[in-house]
């Protein structure tokens, strides 16, 4: 290995790149025996792609990624573009898939074994200093997830989960991530930054990145109008919460009125659920209420 390798970290993993076309959103997953892999790896902008640039990392390939796939290049295009004046690219590996959902991958000759990609419709499998067997296991379970519930952050976990399943990194685990985008996606509708968990540095990251990924269904997951019920119904029982709570002192009369909403309001931003009840209306998410039966009952 000559100085110019030694000087950067290897970045051995496992990741999968995808598009849904049905909500429009381009996501990346990686899980990694490298502290905060994630914070490398993982790239995404709504409506240009998403990029996961690992062994011996070119962190340039993320951005400049972005940037081509902006400009309308494809997936396949854009892998020509990054390593074609890279000095290094025998030992670079890259998945990409572009706006279109295009996907491509290029994994460099002297990747160290085990080392390759699998390309899917609209996904791309990809990984270094591997157990034999990963890649295939992710994509695997991924062409058979996202043919049933969830969405793509749960499938692109459930891919890692495969992957880990089946052998992993042959060193053992430390980090994983999971970055979903999509346009007007993110916190209060004004970013496309849907969903961006990591865990840096833990003995289970896919088992704990699980745990945050239901949790963000939770406080931001989209409401389901199945599941909307009359604050009248639910009054006398939230003002009993509220009462040990602190946020309430009138009486436990089971009228919604003003001074219940405003103390409601106060509960539930408190709680960072208001993305699930915004303070308005008749009819508050059930989800809502079950939490904080389960908190304060």
């Amino acid at each position: 290995m000559n100085k110019n390798q030694s000087s950067q970290r290897l970045i051995h993993t496992f990741s999968i790149v995808a598009y849904d076309p049905q909500k429009q959103e381009w996501g990346v997953a990686v899980q990694s025996k490298f502290l905060a892999a994630a914070a490398v790896v993982s790239w995404a902008q709504a409506n240009a792609g998403a990029v996961a640039t690992q062994s011996y990392a070119n962190v340039t390939y993320g951005s400049r990624g972005m940037e081509l796939m902006g400009d309308g290049l494809s997936a396949e295009e854009t892998i020509k573009k990054l390593i074609k004046d890279d000095e290094q690219q025998d030992l670079r590996q890259v998945g990409v898939v572009d706006r279109e959902g295009n996907a491509a991958a290029f994994t460099g000759i002297k990747c160290h074994d085990w080392a390759g990609h699998l390309v899917g419709e609209g996904f791309t499998c990809q990984g270094n200093i591997l157990v034999p067997g990963t890649v295939e296991a992710m994509a695997e379970r991924y062409e058979e997830v996202r043919q049933g519930e969830g969405e793509l952050a749960d499938w692109l976990v459930l891919a890692l989960e495969a992957g880990q399943e089946a052998g992993g990194d042959k060193r053992g685990r430390q980090a994983a991530g999971v970055i979903v985008v999509r346009e007007n996606g993110g916190y209060g509708g004004d970013n496309d930054r849907y969903l961006d968990l990591r865990v840096d540095d833990h003995p289970y990251p896919i088992l704990k990145l699980k745990q945050l990924v239901e949790n963000h269904h939770l406080y931001f997951g989209e409401v389901d109008p199945e599941d909307l019920i009359p604050l009248i119904n639910v009054a006398q029982e939230l003002q009993g919460i509220m009462k040990k709570t602190g946020h309430y002192q009138g009486g436990i009369s089971g009228n919604f009125d003003a001074v219940t909403r405003s103390a409601l309001r106060d509960l539930v931003g408190e709680e960072n659920l208001e993305e699930r009840w915004s303070g308005e209306g008749k009819m508050i998410d059930l989800k809502v209420i079950e939490y904080l039966r389960d908190k304060f009952s």
